[in-house]
């Protein structure tokens, strides 16, 4: 595992102009519309800056869908683990699984929870033909090869020049929070009075449960009937009663982790192991379970997705969820296991039933997919999965502290099977134009009236990470790496700097400057 003073450069081959595709939520055949990049290798670094701008990978070609243009909007959605607390219907999933695991007992109600990425969650990663054809087009042999020969041959000494960092976007009449240090954009919450019926009014106190109105009622009533002293247990204090008495040490909730390692008996029906296994054919338990975490996939795809089997053969496995661009990393203020792309493989009496496809970055878990066992469908193996990858977050955090984030890949509102995302609250949006997080309860009112909305509501913010100097761009061109500057002089194709230019103007100025586009 590179550490990374020794990382090679993120290395891209960007294709120019816009692909379009059948849809996978609303069924339009051409209405999906998106940029993409073969990314043959890839710094989790860049990454992260990546999907801070829109951008989310299926295998090894990263995508970014033009928002004004598709037909259904992706927005990038984060939760907040640091912040999270489960819903009632989380609780009921976690539970539903500590009965299973200690008594055998099986929910008797069909499961209508939305597993994590259960339709593909992107433009391409259904089109395995379009992948296979991306990689014999990009061979990452003799890329690999031309860039080693390059390292040999060049000086990269200076190459690194000192960035200007981004102004802050200020907010005129907003407030800018930002949760966690080291955090890749802004957050920008966006106080705004709720139209009637949409929503709790922010201004004014959360609302109060009848039996703890009655129980501070009965106690002002008793402390006006004897105010020198106590009495039925209430003791007189010299200042007055607070409205808002605080809870009792028992009668607080549960945390997730409390819920999810709740102890099991010893004689317990059944053993759960979540095990995290690095995403490479070098590593020997990758290996040793790869055939049987294949049939699993196979299995889900055909009876969850109607998949043929010619659609779900083991090449197209390996390049949708085994083959990542993502390299290796380890720091010294990183987590334990690393950073990277994993299998969560979660083992039930020594039988894997799920797989969540994770990538670990230096600010986030990123949910890539979920697949799993359709006879276990009873256990919201989906919502559980979730659960225990905020719950990962959380302590990876421990060690990361910058690590504070859990991406859920992309929210799509206009797709009612796909707004389930929205539930793990807190949870942040990331506007179109802009590029800071906006909590998702501002932005929801917006997207029930437009499809495609801009979240910011200050007129004047820009793009702040937006590339401003495209001479700076590198570029890796017949085995020497240079910027853009000198490798424009011997270039006579008009159209070469159209290309170039929308590339970096989606990538942004620090991407452009960190990867490689290799030119032909």
């Amino acid at each position: 595992m590179a550490s990374w003073a020794t990382l090679s450069p993120s290395i891209v081959e960007y294709f120019e102009g816009e692909d379009f595709y059948r849809c996978g939520y609303c069924k339009n055949e051409s209405g999906s519309r998106s940029n993409g990049m073969w990314a043959h290798s890839m710094t989790v670094r860049d990454y992260q800056d990546l999907i801070d701008r829109g951008w989310r990978r299926s295998g090894k070609y990263v995508y970014k869908p033009v928002m004004n243009q598709t037909c259904c909007p992706q927005y990038t959605i984060r939760c907040r683990p640091l912040h999270f607390q489960p819903s009632k219907s989380h609780k009921k999933v976690l539970k539903k699984m500590l009965k299973f695991l200690a008594k055998g007992e099986i929910s008797k109600g069909n499961c209508e929870d939305e597993p994590m990425d259960s339709t593909m969650d992107d433009a391409v990663a259904g089109d395995f033909a379009l992948i296979n054809k991306l990689d014999i087009r990009c061979d990452l042999k003799t890329f690999s090869d031309d860039l080693k020969e390059s390292f040999e041959s060049e000086d990269m000494k200076g190459k690194n020049s000192k960035k200007d960092e981004s102004s802050e976007l200020i907010q005129s009449q907003d407030v800018e929070e930002k949760l966690g240090s080291g955090e890749p954009s802004h957050l920008v919450k966006v106080h705004t009075v709720p139209k009637p019926g949409k929503g709790a009014d922010l201004s004014k106190p959360p609302c109060r449960k009848a039996k703890e109105i009655r129980k501070e009622r009965k106690r002002l009533k008793l402390m006006q009937q004897n105010p020198a002293g106590e009495l039925e247990g209430f003791q007189v204090q010299s200042q007055p009663p607070s409205l808002f008495p605080p809870k009792a040490k028992s009668n607080q909730p549960k945390s997730l982790e409390d819920l999810i390692l709740e102890s099991l008996p010893e004689d317990a029906s059944h053993k759960l192991e979540v095990r995290l296994v690095p995403v490479s054919f070098e590593d020997p338990e990758f290996k040793s379970s790869f055939s049987q975490s294949f049939s699993l996939y196979v299995k889900y795809q055909m009876a969850i997705h109607q998949d043929p089997p010619d659609e779900c053969g083991k090449t197209e496995f390996t390049r949708f969820l085994c083959s990542s661009p993502l390299e290796a990393e380890n720091s010294h203020n990183g987590p334990d296991c690393g950073y990277g792309s994993f299998h969560q493989q979660y083992w039930l009496d020594g039988k894997i039933i799920a797989v969540g496809v994770i990538d670990i970055l230096p600010y986030c878990v990123s949910s890539v997919y979920l697949y799993y066992d359709p006879d276990y469908s009873f256990l919201s193996l989906g919502v559980y999965s979730a659960l225990r990858e905020i719950a990962f977050t959380r302590q990876l955090h421990e060690k990361a502290s910058q690590l504070s984030y859990y991406y859920m890949g992309f929210y799509i509102h206009s797709c009612p099977k796909m707004k389930y995302k929205g539930q793990y609250r807190p949870s942040d949006l990331l506007c179109p134009e802009t590029y800071v997080w906006v909590p998702i309860e501002q932005c929801l009112p917006s997207l029930e009236n437009s499809k495609y909305c801009r979240f910011n509501q200050d007129p004047e913010a820009v793009d702040e990470g937006r590339c401003k100097e495209l001479d700076r761009l590198q570029v890796f061109h017949k085995k020497a790496i240079m910027p853009y500057g000198v490798y424009k002089k011997h270039q006579k194709d008009p159209s070469e700097e159209a290309t170039v230019l929308q590339y970096a103007s989606l990538v942004g100025q620090a991407c452009s400057e960190r990867m490689l586009l290799f030119r032909n």
